[in-house]
Protein backbone atom coordinates (compact mmCIF):
# COMPACT_ATOMS: atom_id res chain seq x y z
CA UNK A 1 0.00 0.00 0.00
CA UNK A 2 1.37 3.44 -0.90
CA UNK A 3 1.92 6.20 1.62
CA UNK A 4 -0.96 8.35 0.44
CA UNK A 5 -3.36 5.40 0.67
CA UNK A 6 -2.50 5.20 4.34
CA UNK A 7 -3.92 8.70 4.64
CA UNK A 8 -7.06 8.58 2.52
CA UNK A 9 -8.32 5.39 0.83
CA UNK A 10 -9.20 5.49 -2.85
CA UNK A 11 -12.91 4.83 -3.21
CA UNK A 12 -13.24 5.24 -6.94
CA UNK A 13 -11.92 2.67 -9.39
CA UNK A 14 -9.15 3.77 -11.69
CA UNK A 15 -10.12 4.77 -15.17
CA UNK A 16 -7.92 4.25 -18.21
CA UNK A 17 -4.36 5.45 -18.04
CA UNK A 18 -3.92 8.99 -19.33
CA UNK A 19 -0.93 11.04 -20.37
CA UNK A 20 -0.81 13.96 -17.97
CA UNK A 21 1.34 17.09 -18.15
CA UNK A 22 1.93 19.08 -14.98
CA UNK A 23 3.34 22.55 -15.61
CA UNK A 24 5.30 23.74 -12.59
CA UNK A 25 7.27 21.78 -9.97
CA UNK A 26 6.27 23.78 -6.91
CA UNK A 27 4.22 22.63 -3.93
CA UNK A 28 0.97 22.29 -5.89
CA UNK A 29 2.53 20.82 -9.03
CA UNK A 30 4.54 18.16 -7.22
CA UNK A 31 1.57 17.08 -5.12
CA UNK A 32 -0.64 16.94 -8.22
CA UNK A 33 1.95 14.97 -10.19
CA UNK A 34 2.56 12.47 -7.42
CA UNK A 35 -1.14 11.84 -6.90
CA UNK A 36 -1.91 11.49 -10.64
CA UNK A 37 1.02 9.10 -11.10
CA UNK A 38 -0.02 7.11 -8.05
CA UNK A 39 -3.41 6.57 -9.67
CA UNK A 40 -1.69 4.93 -12.63
CA UNK A 41 -1.37 7.79 -15.13
CA UNK A 42 1.73 8.54 -17.19
CA UNK A 43 2.83 11.86 -15.75
CA UNK A 44 5.42 14.39 -16.94
CA UNK A 45 6.29 17.48 -14.90
CA UNK A 46 7.70 20.47 -16.79
CA UNK A 47 9.75 22.94 -14.73
CA UNK A 48 11.62 25.89 -16.21
CA UNK A 49 14.06 26.12 -13.27
CA UNK A 50 16.96 23.74 -12.81
CA UNK A 51 15.38 22.24 -9.71
CA UNK A 52 12.03 21.71 -8.01
CA UNK A 53 10.37 23.77 -5.27
CA UNK A 54 12.44 26.93 -5.63
CA UNK A 55 9.85 29.10 -3.85
CA UNK A 56 9.02 26.34 -1.40
CA UNK A 57 12.65 26.32 -0.26
CA UNK A 58 12.42 29.93 0.98
CA UNK A 59 9.00 29.81 2.64
CA UNK A 60 8.92 30.53 6.36
CA UNK A 61 12.45 31.93 6.11
CA UNK A 62 13.60 28.53 4.93
CA UNK A 63 11.77 26.65 7.71
CA UNK A 64 8.65 25.89 5.63
CA UNK A 65 5.37 26.39 7.50
CA UNK A 66 3.65 23.49 5.73
CA UNK A 67 0.18 23.85 7.27
CA UNK A 68 -1.87 24.93 10.27
CA UNK A 69 -3.27 22.46 12.81
CA UNK A 70 -6.64 24.21 13.19
CA UNK A 71 -10.10 22.79 12.48
CA UNK A 72 -11.66 23.00 9.03
CA UNK A 73 -13.98 25.92 9.84
CA UNK A 74 -11.07 27.93 11.25
CA UNK A 75 -9.05 27.09 8.17
CA UNK A 76 -11.72 28.44 5.82
CA UNK A 77 -12.07 31.60 7.95
CA UNK A 78 -8.36 32.25 7.38
CA UNK A 79 -8.83 32.28 3.59
CA UNK A 80 -10.24 35.76 2.84
CA UNK A 81 -9.66 35.35 -0.88
CA UNK A 82 -12.51 33.06 -2.02
CA UNK A 83 -12.36 30.74 0.97
CA UNK A 84 -15.75 29.17 0.14
CA UNK A 85 -14.23 27.77 -3.06
CA UNK A 86 -11.88 25.67 -0.89
CA UNK A 87 -14.58 23.73 1.00
CA UNK A 88 -14.52 20.68 -1.29
CA UNK A 89 -10.76 20.52 -1.83
CA UNK A 90 -9.88 20.94 1.86
CA UNK A 91 -12.22 18.07 2.69
CA UNK A 92 -10.67 15.96 -0.08
CA UNK A 93 -7.17 16.60 1.27
CA UNK A 94 -7.23 18.48 4.56
CA UNK A 95 -4.58 20.13 6.70
CA UNK A 96 -4.62 16.94 8.82
CA UNK A 97 -3.97 14.94 5.64
CA UNK A 98 -1.06 17.24 4.83
CA UNK A 99 0.47 16.46 8.22
CA UNK A 100 -0.11 12.71 7.82
CA UNK A 101 1.38 12.78 4.33
CA UNK A 102 4.68 14.31 5.43
CA UNK A 103 4.89 12.23 8.60
CA UNK A 104 4.46 9.08 6.50
CA UNK A 105 7.21 10.40 4.25
CA UNK A 106 9.49 10.34 7.30
CA UNK A 107 9.35 14.02 8.21
CA UNK A 108 8.77 14.67 11.91
CA UNK A 109 6.59 17.72 12.54
CA UNK A 110 6.11 20.22 15.35
CA UNK A 111 3.33 22.69 16.15
CA UNK A 112 4.27 26.22 17.16
CA UNK A 113 2.48 29.42 18.16
CA UNK A 114 -0.75 30.01 16.25
CA UNK A 115 -0.98 26.26 15.44
CA UNK A 116 1.67 26.69 12.75
CA UNK A 117 3.18 23.36 11.66
CA UNK A 118 6.87 23.05 10.72
CA UNK A 119 9.30 20.19 10.09
CA UNK A 120 11.24 19.44 13.29
CA UNK A 121 14.38 20.00 11.24
CA UNK A 122 13.33 23.58 10.42
CA UNK A 123 14.56 22.80 6.91
CA UNK A 124 12.36 23.43 3.86
CA UNK A 125 14.73 21.31 1.81
CA UNK A 126 13.38 18.20 3.55
CA UNK A 127 9.86 19.07 2.37
CA UNK A 128 11.00 19.54 -1.23
CA UNK A 129 12.91 16.25 -1.20
CA UNK A 130 9.85 14.40 0.15
CA UNK A 131 7.62 15.77 -2.59
CA UNK A 132 10.14 14.99 -5.33
CA UNK A 133 10.49 11.46 -3.95
CA UNK A 134 6.69 11.11 -3.99
CA UNK A 135 6.65 12.04 -7.69
CA UNK A 136 9.58 9.91 -8.81
CA UNK A 137 8.67 6.86 -6.73
CA UNK A 138 5.38 6.69 -8.60
CA UNK A 139 7.23 6.61 -11.95
CA UNK A 140 6.48 10.17 -13.02
CA UNK A 141 9.19 12.16 -14.79
CA UNK A 142 10.38 15.70 -13.99
CA UNK A 143 11.85 17.63 -16.90
CA UNK A 144 13.93 20.56 -15.66
CA UNK A 145 14.94 23.61 -17.71
CA UNK A 146 11.90 22.86 -19.86
CA UNK A 147 9.64 25.82 -20.68
CA UNK A 148 6.06 25.31 -21.84
CA UNK A 149 4.98 28.02 -24.27
CA UNK A 150 1.29 27.16 -24.63
CA UNK A 151 -1.41 24.61 -23.93
CA UNK A 152 -3.01 23.23 -27.08
CA UNK A 153 -6.74 22.55 -27.14
CA UNK A 154 -9.30 21.63 -29.77
CA UNK A 155 -13.06 21.12 -29.70
CA UNK A 156 -13.17 22.37 -26.11
CA UNK A 157 -10.63 19.89 -24.75
CA UNK A 158 -6.89 19.74 -24.07
CA UNK A 159 -4.83 17.90 -26.69
CA UNK A 160 -1.28 18.73 -25.67
CA UNK A 161 1.37 21.34 -25.02
CA UNK A 162 3.91 23.26 -27.06
CA UNK A 163 7.39 23.71 -25.63
CA UNK A 164 9.58 26.76 -26.04
CA UNK A 165 11.72 24.70 -28.41
CA UNK A 166 8.70 24.37 -30.69
CA UNK A 167 8.18 20.68 -29.89
CA UNK A 168 4.54 19.62 -29.54
CA UNK A 169 3.65 16.84 -27.11
CA UNK A 170 0.26 15.14 -26.91
CA UNK A 171 -1.52 14.85 -23.56
CA UNK A 172 -4.97 13.88 -22.34
CA UNK A 173 -4.86 16.33 -19.42
CA UNK A 174 -2.81 19.30 -18.28
CA UNK A 175 -2.49 20.55 -14.70
CA UNK A 176 -1.44 24.18 -14.62
CA UNK A 177 0.48 24.93 -11.40
CA UNK A 178 2.83 27.77 -12.29
CA UNK A 179 2.15 29.89 -9.20
CA UNK A 180 1.33 33.59 -8.99
CA UNK A 181 3.60 36.53 -9.71
CA UNK A 182 5.19 37.04 -6.29
CA UNK A 183 8.90 36.27 -5.93
CA UNK A 184 9.51 36.23 -9.73
CA UNK A 185 13.13 35.18 -9.18
CA UNK A 186 11.77 31.77 -8.18
CA UNK A 187 10.10 31.42 -11.58
CA UNK A 188 6.64 32.79 -10.78
CA UNK A 189 6.39 35.25 -13.65
CA UNK A 190 2.78 34.92 -14.76
CA UNK A 191 3.35 32.39 -17.55
CA UNK A 192 0.41 30.30 -16.41
CA UNK A 193 -1.96 33.26 -16.36
CA UNK A 194 -1.06 33.97 -19.98
CA UNK A 195 -1.71 30.37 -21.00
CA UNK A 196 -5.03 30.28 -19.14
CA UNK A 197 -6.13 33.57 -20.69
CA UNK A 198 -5.31 32.29 -24.18
CA UNK A 199 -7.69 29.39 -23.52
CA UNK A 200 -10.53 31.75 -22.60
CA UNK A 201 -10.13 32.01 -18.83
CA UNK A 202 -10.65 35.22 -16.88
CA UNK A 203 -7.70 36.41 -14.81
CA UNK A 204 -8.89 38.58 -11.92
CA UNK A 205 -6.62 41.56 -11.10
CA UNK A 206 -3.31 40.49 -9.60
CA UNK A 207 -2.41 42.31 -6.38
CA UNK A 208 0.22 41.85 -3.68
CA UNK A 209 -0.91 40.02 -0.54
CA UNK A 210 1.08 39.43 2.64
CA UNK A 211 3.35 42.31 1.75
CA UNK A 212 5.39 44.98 3.58
CA UNK A 213 3.68 48.37 3.89
CA UNK A 214 4.84 51.87 2.97
CA UNK A 215 4.43 55.20 4.72
CA UNK A 216 5.43 58.80 3.98
CA UNK A 217 6.44 59.63 7.58
CA UNK A 218 10.18 60.25 7.69
CA UNK A 219 10.41 59.41 11.39
CA UNK A 220 9.40 55.82 10.61
CA UNK A 221 12.16 55.47 8.02
CA UNK A 222 14.73 56.95 10.44
CA UNK A 223 14.34 53.77 12.53
CA UNK A 224 15.29 51.52 9.61
CA UNK A 225 16.49 48.14 10.84
CA UNK A 226 14.87 48.35 14.28
CA UNK A 227 12.85 45.26 15.26
CA UNK A 228 10.14 45.35 17.90
CA UNK A 229 8.99 42.22 19.72
CA UNK A 230 5.86 41.64 21.79
CA UNK A 231 4.02 44.70 20.55
CA UNK A 232 0.34 45.05 19.72
CA UNK A 233 -0.66 46.64 16.43
CA UNK A 234 -3.95 47.88 15.09
CA UNK A 235 -5.24 49.20 11.77
CA UNK A 236 -7.89 51.91 11.60
CA UNK A 237 -9.83 53.43 8.72
CA UNK A 238 -10.47 57.16 8.28
CA UNK A 239 -13.42 56.95 10.68
CA UNK A 240 -11.21 55.34 13.35
CA UNK A 241 -12.99 52.02 12.97
CA UNK A 242 -10.64 49.18 13.93
CA UNK A 243 -9.94 46.96 10.91
CA UNK A 244 -7.48 44.53 12.45
CA UNK A 245 -5.39 43.88 15.57
CA UNK A 246 -2.47 41.54 16.21
CA UNK A 247 0.40 40.86 18.60
CA UNK A 248 3.96 39.89 17.78
CA UNK A 249 7.04 41.10 15.95
CA UNK A 250 7.58 43.85 13.37
CA UNK A 251 10.42 45.84 11.85
CA UNK A 252 10.97 49.38 10.59
CA UNK A 253 12.46 49.72 7.09
CA UNK A 254 13.61 52.39 4.66
CA UNK A 255 10.11 52.43 3.11
CA UNK A 256 7.88 51.77 6.13
CA UNK A 257 7.25 48.57 8.08
CA UNK A 258 7.60 44.82 7.63
CA UNK A 259 7.70 41.67 9.74
CA UNK A 260 5.17 38.97 10.70
CA UNK A 261 2.39 41.14 12.13
CA UNK A 262 2.71 43.61 9.26
CA UNK A 263 2.41 40.90 6.61
CA UNK A 264 -0.68 39.49 8.30
CA UNK A 265 -2.16 42.96 8.65
CA UNK A 266 -1.59 43.77 4.98
CA UNK A 267 -4.17 41.25 3.73
CA UNK A 268 -6.84 42.95 5.84
CA UNK A 269 -6.38 46.25 4.00
CA UNK A 270 -6.15 44.90 0.47
CA UNK A 271 -9.70 46.15 -0.17
CA UNK A 272 -8.53 49.64 0.86
CA UNK A 273 -5.83 49.39 -1.83
CA UNK A 274 -3.29 49.82 0.98
CA UNK A 275 -4.09 53.52 1.35
CA UNK A 276 -5.52 55.95 3.89
CA UNK A 277 -5.24 53.47 6.74
CA UNK A 278 -3.68 54.33 10.10
CA UNK A 279 -1.20 51.87 11.62
CA UNK A 280 -1.13 52.06 15.45
CA UNK A 281 1.54 50.45 17.65
CA UNK A 282 1.07 49.77 21.36
CA UNK A 283 4.65 49.59 22.62
CA UNK A 284 3.55 48.44 26.09
CA UNK A 285 0.56 46.12 25.55
CA UNK A 286 1.01 44.36 28.91
CA UNK A 287 0.27 47.59 30.80
CA UNK A 288 -2.96 49.56 31.07
CA UNK A 289 -2.73 53.33 30.73
CA UNK A 290 -2.96 53.64 34.52
CA UNK A 291 -0.23 51.04 35.10
CA UNK A 292 1.97 52.69 32.50
CA UNK A 293 1.56 56.08 34.16
CA UNK A 294 2.68 54.60 37.48
CA UNK A 295 5.65 53.02 35.69
CA UNK A 296 6.57 56.41 34.19
CA UNK A 297 6.34 58.07 37.59
CA UNK A 298 8.74 55.47 39.05
CA UNK A 299 11.19 55.85 36.14
CA UNK A 300 11.08 59.64 36.32
CA UNK A 301 11.73 59.51 40.04
CA UNK A 302 14.65 57.17 39.40
CA UNK A 303 16.10 59.51 36.75
CA UNK A 304 14.89 62.80 38.25
CA UNK A 305 18.30 64.47 37.97
CA UNK A 306 18.82 63.46 34.34
CA UNK A 307 17.70 65.13 31.13
CA UNK A 308 14.59 63.73 29.42
CA UNK A 309 16.68 62.22 26.59
CA UNK A 310 18.53 60.07 29.14
CA UNK A 311 15.47 58.81 31.02
CA UNK A 312 13.83 56.40 28.57
CA UNK A 313 16.44 53.64 28.35
CA UNK A 314 14.36 51.28 30.48
CA UNK A 315 11.29 51.75 28.29
CA UNK A 316 12.46 52.00 24.69
CA UNK A 317 15.14 50.65 22.32
CA UNK A 318 18.07 53.07 22.00
CA UNK A 319 17.41 53.73 18.28
CA UNK A 320 13.82 54.74 18.97
CA UNK A 321 14.49 57.24 21.79
CA UNK A 322 15.44 60.34 19.69
CA UNK A 323 12.47 59.81 17.37
CA UNK A 324 10.07 59.22 20.25
CA UNK A 325 11.22 62.35 22.09
CA UNK A 326 10.74 64.40 18.93
CA UNK A 327 7.17 63.11 18.61
CA UNK A 328 6.36 64.10 22.22
CA UNK A 329 7.25 67.73 21.49
CA UNK A 330 9.21 67.89 24.77
CA UNK A 331 12.74 69.28 24.76
CA UNK A 332 15.29 66.45 25.02
CA UNK A 333 17.37 68.61 27.39
CA UNK A 334 14.50 69.24 29.80
CA UNK A 335 15.30 67.98 33.32
CA UNK A 336 13.12 65.03 34.19
CA UNK A 337 11.97 66.55 37.48
CA UNK A 338 10.48 69.46 35.48
CA UNK A 339 8.28 67.29 33.28
CA UNK A 340 4.65 68.14 33.99
CA UNK A 341 1.78 65.74 34.60
CA UNK A 342 0.30 66.72 31.24
CA UNK A 343 3.60 65.96 29.50
CA UNK A 344 3.91 62.65 31.32
CA UNK A 345 0.41 61.67 30.22
CA UNK A 346 1.30 62.69 26.68
CA UNK A 347 4.31 60.34 26.81
CA UNK A 348 2.12 57.51 28.09
CA UNK A 349 -0.44 58.06 25.37
CA UNK A 350 2.27 57.95 22.71
CA UNK A 351 3.68 54.73 24.15
CA UNK A 352 0.23 53.16 23.76
CA UNK A 353 -0.65 54.82 20.44
CA UNK A 354 2.36 55.33 18.17
CA UNK A 355 0.55 55.99 14.90
CA UNK A 356 1.35 56.67 11.26
CA UNK A 357 -0.54 56.49 7.97
CA UNK A 358 -0.14 53.70 5.42
CA UNK A 359 0.27 55.08 1.91
CA UNK A 360 0.83 51.92 -0.10
CA UNK A 361 2.34 48.44 -0.29
CA UNK A 362 5.56 47.13 -1.73
CA UNK A 363 5.32 45.80 -5.30
CA UNK A 364 4.00 42.38 -6.27
CA UNK A 365 7.46 40.92 -6.66
CA UNK A 366 8.05 41.50 -2.91
CA UNK A 367 4.77 39.94 -1.79
CA UNK A 368 4.65 36.47 -0.27
CA UNK A 369 1.40 35.64 -2.04
CA UNK A 370 -0.49 36.86 -5.10
CA UNK A 371 -4.13 37.86 -4.63
CA UNK A 372 -6.08 37.34 -7.84
CA UNK A 373 -5.61 34.82 -10.61
CA UNK A 374 -7.75 32.37 -12.58
CA UNK A 375 -11.37 33.11 -11.66
CA UNK A 376 -12.85 30.50 -9.32
CA UNK A 377 -16.16 30.91 -11.18
CA UNK A 378 -14.55 29.07 -14.10
CA UNK A 379 -13.17 26.12 -12.09
CA UNK A 380 -15.08 23.09 -10.73
CA UNK A 381 -14.23 23.21 -6.98
CA UNK A 382 -14.54 19.45 -6.41
CA UNK A 383 -12.07 18.54 -9.17
CA UNK A 384 -10.12 21.73 -10.03
CA UNK A 385 -11.02 21.15 -13.68
CA UNK A 386 -11.75 24.06 -15.99
CA UNK A 387 -15.39 24.69 -16.83
CA UNK A 388 -14.21 26.02 -20.19
CA UNK A 389 -11.66 23.48 -21.44
CA UNK A 390 -12.07 19.79 -20.66
CA UNK A 391 -8.91 18.14 -19.38
CA UNK A 392 -7.43 21.42 -18.09
CA UNK A 393 -6.89 21.57 -14.32
CA UNK A 394 -5.54 24.24 -11.98
CA UNK A 395 -3.63 23.97 -8.71
CA UNK A 396 -2.04 26.37 -6.26
CA UNK A 397 -1.42 30.09 -6.34
CA UNK A 398 -2.43 30.50 -9.99
CA UNK A 399 -6.05 30.26 -8.76
CA UNK A 400 -7.74 33.36 -7.32
CA UNK A 401 -7.54 32.06 -3.74
CA UNK A 402 -5.29 33.45 -1.01
CA UNK A 403 -5.02 33.27 2.76
CA UNK A 404 -3.40 34.85 5.79
CA UNK A 405 0.02 33.78 7.07
CA UNK A 406 0.27 30.70 9.24
CA UNK A 407 0.56 27.77 6.82
CA UNK A 408 -2.77 28.33 5.10
CA UNK A 409 -1.42 29.23 1.66
CA UNK A 410 0.79 26.16 1.43
CA UNK A 411 -2.15 24.00 2.49
CA UNK A 412 -4.16 25.51 -0.36
CA UNK A 413 -1.36 24.48 -2.73
CA UNK A 414 -1.21 20.91 -1.40
CA UNK A 415 -4.99 20.53 -1.23
CA UNK A 416 -5.76 21.86 -4.72
CA UNK A 417 -2.77 19.93 -6.12
CA UNK A 418 -3.95 16.67 -4.61
CA UNK A 419 -7.53 17.31 -5.78
CA UNK A 420 -6.39 18.02 -9.34
CA UNK A 421 -4.13 14.97 -9.43
CA UNK A 422 -6.90 12.83 -7.99
CA UNK A 423 -9.37 14.02 -10.65
CA UNK A 424 -7.52 13.70 -13.97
Amino acid sequence: MSLIQLIKPINAKRGKMKRVAVIGAGAAGLMAAGRAAERGHRVFVFEKNNGAGKKLRITGKGRCNITNACDIDSFISNVPGNGKFMHSAIRTFSNADVMSFFENMGIKLKVERGRRVFPESDNAEDVVKALVHYVLSNNAEIKYRCVVREIIAGNGAVTGIKLHSGEIMEFDAVILATGGVSYPKTGSTGDGHKMARELGHTITPLKPSLVPLETDENWVKRMQGLSLKNVSIGLEDNNKNVIYTDFGEMMFTHFGVSGPVVLSASRHILKYDYRDVVFVIDLKPALTEEQLDLRLQRDFMKYSRKQFKNSLGDLLPKMMIPVFIELTGISPEKPVHQITKEERQRIGKLLKNLAFEIKGARPLDEAIVTAGGVSVKEIIPSTMESKIVKGLFFAGEIIDVDAYTGGFNLTIAFSTGYTAGNSV
